[in-house]
């Protein structure tokens, strides 16, 4: 079994760099999905509430036997819950659907100009870290002027910063952003949601390798210094997706990969979305 590497968060804990997203996995199937991933070596396993599938993740939790301390679990507050007093109700919602008495990573799901109750949202984050039911408090889909806005207005920078990010949109700005912030990028869509798979020049790469175009990429954001949760449903792809430390892509391989830029999203605009 591969030994999946870690990164350390600003406040000393260490994130799996490969994880498994099951983002529009169903809740009757999730279960057996995420045990699946768990019988591969996967133990960092990223939902959200917006997933609406957070307790057939914690039943798969529950039926694994795995030491709690070993896993890794990230859930998401939805745009509809942002607020101090809301947000504390979410989480205790997630928190009961999941079964567990903390998560390791809980992330504002998009910042959602138009609310404007980002700062708000964040500050009852706080208090939950505070209260340690959170290992490490974090954003997605936020850009550089909601994260200055939280600097200035708050205590604790985010640990993480969880964007779309792929070959097409490397995002290279927002994550050198969040590197000179000690805030880890975790890039969610990491295969672009299908559309490079049969790229000629990822499936090139993978040729010399004896790997898929979808390897290639994971292997990329791994070299990048990214945390990355491709998703999967089938057992051969989660599989598939785990078989990414036996090979290294050398520096040939990084510059014809970043030739690959569109600047396309398969997502919403944070700046407009929510």
């Amino acid at each position: 079994m591969s030994t999946v590497p870690s990164i350390t968060l600003d406040n000393g804990v260490e994130i799996p760099q490969l994880g498994l997203g099951v983002w529009q996995v169903e809740d009757e199937i999730v279960a057996d999905v995420v045990t699946r991933a768990f019988e591969t070596g996967y133990r960092h396993i990223d939902t959200a509430a917006a997933y609406r599938n957070e307790a057939g993740v914690g039943r798969a939790i529950a039926a694994s036997g795995l030491p709690r301390d070993e896993l890794f679990i990230t859930t998401k507050l939805q745009n509809s819950d942002q607020g101090y007093d809301s947000t504390l109700a979410a989480f205790d919602k997630s928190i009961d659907q999941l079964g567990l008495e903390y998560v390791d990573l809980y992330l504002i799901h998009w910042q959602c100009l138009k609310q404007d109750k980002y700062v708000d949202t964040w500050k009852a984050f706080e208090q939950l870290y505070a209260d340690k039911r959170i290992r490490a408090i974090g954003v997605s889909n936020f850009h550089e002027p909601a994260l200055r806005r939280i600097f200035e207005e708050t205590t604790i920078r985010p640990a993480v910063n969880q964007i779309e990010l792929h070959p097409a949109l490397p995002q290279d700005e927002l994550r050198a952003f969040n590197a000179e912030n000690d805030i880890v990028t975790e890039s969610w869509s990491p295969l672009a949601s299908g559309e490079l798979i049969d790229d000629p020049a990822l499936k090139t790469i993978g040729a010399k390798y004896g790997k898929s175009a979808a390897q290639v990429m994971i292997r990329w954001h791994l070299q990048l210094g990214n945390v990355v949760i491709p998703k999967s449903k089938t057992a051969g792809r989660i599989k598939e997706n785990f078989e990414v430390f036996d090979f290294r892509l050398d520096n040939d391989d990084m510059a014809t990969i970043a030739d690959l830029e569109t600047g396309v999203r398969t997502g919403g605009d944070p700046d407009v979305f929510g």
